[in-house]
């Protein structure tokens, strides 16, 4: 066998088999090998029943003593409960839409389960289980990969255990040069050490190592990017003068000391001959908009064109309908451009951008086309910048000479990766909120679901909004996790006065756009949605935010949901309803209910779940570093930022074989799309 080769080449992993892998990501035997567990279980020691401890993880035995069905919130499939004992006490098993499984239980035979027990009404249960006849259930330090749909655990623990053997024939990135230099362990001993760990410390060399390759790729690819952007090279100069100070001047608010730096800092960038890119961080509602809008304002004033792109359309559409109200008094023209837009429209805007007419453009990827030309392009925006992936910035930037860029996030990085990703940039952040925004005021729900509605449903009558936000679209037979079409009807048949509409990522867009300018034109009282609320929606009038099964969120997710309420004038409130019993579940909620701090926030989520949810990685242009802790490891970030700088000093094209594989996997991180001087 191959690395390269198909899964289908192991025993057990037929068509149908690999077709969920591949769902995941997972396609060769290579593919297997480095995809790493999220996390591991003790499942060393086995408890007595009588030593259950809600919200603990534990294995234990028994055998069963009865079992009985019934349905399952009155739908499709059936609530199956097990009662096991072990002679020192029962505990009853809970499967949601378990009733297939009563075949399963048979009285009288015994299982090992590995689960979290929680209180029950009737005292502890143990809700889905993993359980095996005794014996039988794997037990030691437990490797916890990601699976979906069809995959299980066992699925997966078993195919790595068929490509174990071929670990010693995995391509390796680090060359033996760098092993020695920060002694470091193999790459086989790391695939083992992550994969079977022998020790705690058979797994801390190997997760180190892990950490060092990682970042490793990471900063190659980063630099190379660098590169390609331009940064520091000889760009758009604009003129020198406060011509800023004729739009701020005119705003019907006083500017915050934030902002007002903020805008020191990005139009002193502007007016040096060199290309600029400078990052701007700011909380939900510190008014980073305003700032942009300034800059932008000096690049026209001074000749140029400005571009903004915002990752969805209805962000887009606001950021157009406010720049062409504020910017048309200066007699300035601001175009918009996004998927939806009409061809004959589209043709029009594209010959008046290329003409100069435009001045301003604002739109979604829709901007990123090869036909979408500039006359003279001085200043690229990017909303949102954690939506976003290397090389789109890097494509929109090739549409003028050298333009000048400005990025703008409301998702705070912590300093530790700020260095890390956006080394380049000068970071500017508006600390500082404007005058007059009222905390919104947030509460964990624990068990008193119906007063919570009935709160929203107050909020209502006295002519507010509210959103409900699920961490899924449909039900799920696996998870006791409320849907968001679940709710949708339970609240239709709840409020039948109420208007209540849904929105969800399953939705085509036009039908997603449609349902959330209705809500934000006051049409709608409550909407029903996923987390594609989180960020492109501006809706004053919406004071209540309540988020179900909070414990499936991040926490800068959160803080992101939580920051669609608290936009208007009136108290708003934020409702975080959980039952789970998870230590670091609670952890969560009760961060976000202590704190509006978005940049503290950051730092716990970093903490908590690791860069990937920060940065969006999985999905906008950088690796989904599940096994990077990097507030433990901060020490390897700089020494594998050097070894980078030194790879590329030695070999920028990186040609020489013992970069090929260090090369390929840079490559394959970035992708093809944009060129990395390779």
């Amino acid at each position: 066998m191959n690395l390269k080769d198909e899964l289908t080449v192991l025993k057990g992993i037929g068509p149908v088999k690999a077709e969920a892998f591949a769902k995941i990501g997972i396609k060769s035997l290579e593919d297997l090998i480095f995809t790493f567990p999220v996390r591991y279980e003790d499942r060393r020691n086995a408890v007595a029943v009588n030593r259950l401890v809600p919200g603990e993880p534990a294995v234990f035995r028994g055998m069963v003593v009865r079992t009985s069905k019934g349905p399952y919130r009155g739908k499709r499939g059936s609530l199956l409960k097990v009662t096991v004992s072990d002679g020192t006490g029962a505990v009853e098993i809970v499967f949601f839409k378990g009733g297939y499984l009563d075949k399963t239980f048979v009285r009288g035979r015994c299982f090992d389960f590995f689960g979290t027990p929680v209180s029950g009404k009737t005292g502890i249960q143990v809700i889905h289980p993993e359980f095996a006849v005794q014996g039988e259930l794997m037990t030691g330090i437990v490797p916890v990969y990601h699976v979906s749909g069809a995959l299980t655990q066992k699925d997966m623990r078993n195919s790595q255990k068929a490509v174990r053997e071929f670990y010693k024939d995995a391509s390796d990135s680090v060359t033996p040069e760098i092993e020695e230099r920060y002694n470091l362990c193999s790459l086989e001993h790391e695939l083992e050490g992550l994969h079977f760990p022998s020790s705690r410390r058979h797994y801390g060399e190997a997760r180190y190592r892990a950490v060092f390759d990682e970042v490793l790729v990471l900063q190659t690819g980063l630099l190379l990017a660098r590169t390609c952007s331009g940064n520091g090279e000889k760009g758009v100069a604009l003129a020198k003068g406060r011509h800023e100070i004729e739009y701020t001047d005119k705003l019907p608010y006083t500017l915050t000391k934030a902002q007002k730096r903020c805008i020191d800092e990005i139009c002193r960038d502007l007016e040096k001959e060199s290309s600029i890119s400078r990052l701007v961080q700011g909380d939900v509602g510190s008014g980073k908009t305003v700032v942009a809008e300034a800059a932008i304002y000096k690049t026209v004033a001074c000749g140029y064109q400005a571009v903004l792109m915002a990752p969805t359309e209805i962000l887009a559409r606001q950021h157009f309908e406010g720049f062409k109200r504020n910017f048309g008094e200066f007699g300035i023209k601001v175009g918009f451009l996004s998927g939806s837009v009409k061809k004959s429209e589209r043709t029009e805007i594209l010959e008046e951008l290329k003409n100069g007419e435009i001045q301003i453009l604002i739109g979604t990827h829709a901007l990123i086309q090869p036909d979408v030309e500039f006359c003279r392009l001085g200043l690229v925006v990017t909303d949102e910048q954690h939506r976003f992936g290397v090389s789109q910035r890097i494509k929109l930037k090739e549409k003028g000479e050298n333009p000048n860029l400005l990025l703008m996030t409301a998702t705070p990085i912590p300093r530790t990766l700020a260095v890390i990703f956006y080394g380049e940039f000068e970071v500017s952040v508006i600390d500082e909120l404007p005058p007059g925004r009222i905390k919104v005021e947030t509460k964990c729900v624990r068990g008193r679901r119906d007063e919570c509605y009935s709160f929203v449903k107050n909020m209502i009558d006295r002519g507010q909004q509210a959103y409900v936000v699920t961490p899924l679209i449909d039900e799920s037979d696996g998870l006791d996790v409320r849907s968001a079409g679940e709710v949708y009807s339970e609240l239709k048949e709840k409020f039948p006065s109420v208007t209540i509409d849904i929105v969800h990522g399953g939705m085509k867009q036009a039908e997603k756009d449609a349902a959330m300018e209705c809500f934000a034109r006051g049409e709608t009282d409550i909407l029903v949605a996923t987390v594609v609320i989180e960020v492109g929606i501006n809706v004053p009038n919406a004071t209540v935010m309540v988020i179900e099964n909070a414990e499936r969120f991040g926490l800068a997710q959160l803080h992101q949901l939580r920051g669609r309420v608290g936009r208007g004038s009136n108290k708003s409130y934020c409702f975080l309803i959980t039952e789970s019993e998870s230590e670091t579940a609670l952890k969560r909620c009760e961060t976000i209910e202590r704190t509006n701090d978005g940049f503290y926030i950051a730092e716990e989520d970093l903490r908590l779940r690791g860069p990937g949810e920060i940065f969006g990685t999985s999905q906008h242009g950088l690796p989904d570093m599940h096994i990077t802790a990097m507030t433990k490891h901060t020490d390897i970030l700089e020494k594998a930022k050097n070894e980078a700088l030194n790879i590329l000093n030695e070999d920028p094209q990186l040609s020489e074989i013992r970069h090929a594989v260090i090369k390929s996997r840079v490559a394959e991180l970035f992708g093809t799309d944009f060129k990395l001087n390779l």
